[in-house]
């Protein structure tokens, strides 16, 4: 497991190799934001914002959802990764805005996670990027990049990965480090094929080290 300092250094090294990372869906406020988190389970962010630049077009408010036959919103979103459910989910979902919140979006996690089809991840995104509130959000990347590195343990379950990393990394780096950690991931530390030779990480990182070795091994 990594030490304080050697975390430290995984940090700034990510800071200067994303230093703008951000989140990547296309929002207008945090009612488009919890719209684009529930559709991109599962799916890529290109893939949701082609989808959101027509659909946030059509559909501007939780009335707006509701307005259409779930058919017809289901066929909006058809490219996307289980859009049955999805189209299910963000019509409870804004029908529950509108009875239970007057039509706000809350901005507590927790109240966030009763929404139908938000869970503790998209939680985490809305209140961090709509609502400046400090949170990680640990999704396939954060969480494949924080064991990888030797932050977390291979066992950690999700929401043993984002304890371990809210303790570890101070609360006021805690939404940034989220981006970084998912541009790091996504763009660098890939899942089926990590650039280690070129990560400035290599020589802290265990399954780097790992990895380089078999790699001689086969290339030997």
């Amino acid at each position: 497991m990594l030490n304080n300092t050697q975390i430290r250094y995984c940090l700034d090294q990510m800071g200067e190799m994303f230093p703008d990372a951000h989140c990547e869906l296309i929002h207008s406020n945090p009612f488009e934001l919890i719209i684009a988190v529930s559709l991109s389970a599962q799916c890529t962010d290109a893939l949701v914002n082609k989808v959101t630049k027509e659909l946030f077009k059509k559909y501007k408010t939780p009335e707006d959802y509701l307005r259409v036959p779930l058919e017809e919103l289901q066929t909006d979103i058809r490219s996307i990764g289980l859009y049955r459910n999805k189209a299910k989910n963000i019509q409870s979902l804004c029908r529950m805005i509108l009875d239970d919140y007057n039509g706000e979006l809350p901005k507590d996690r927790d109240e966030l996670t009763k929404l139908p089809g938000v869970g503790r991840k998209t939680a985490n995104v809305v209140v961090s990027v709509a609502f400046d509130v400090p949170a990680i959000a640990v999704d396939t990347h954060v969480e494949r990049v924080s064991k990888r590195l030797g932050i977390c343990r291979w066992k950690d379950s999700v929401l043993e990965v984002e304890k371990t990393l809210m303790k570890r990394i101070p609360k006021d780096e805690w939404s940034v480090t989220h981006h970084r950690l998912i541009f790091f991931g996504r763009y660098h530390c890939k899942a089926q094929n990590p650039q280690c030779p070129s990560c400035p990480l290599l020589e802290i990182c265990r399954e780097g080290k790992k990895r380089m070795k078999g790699s001689a091994v086969s290339h030997g």
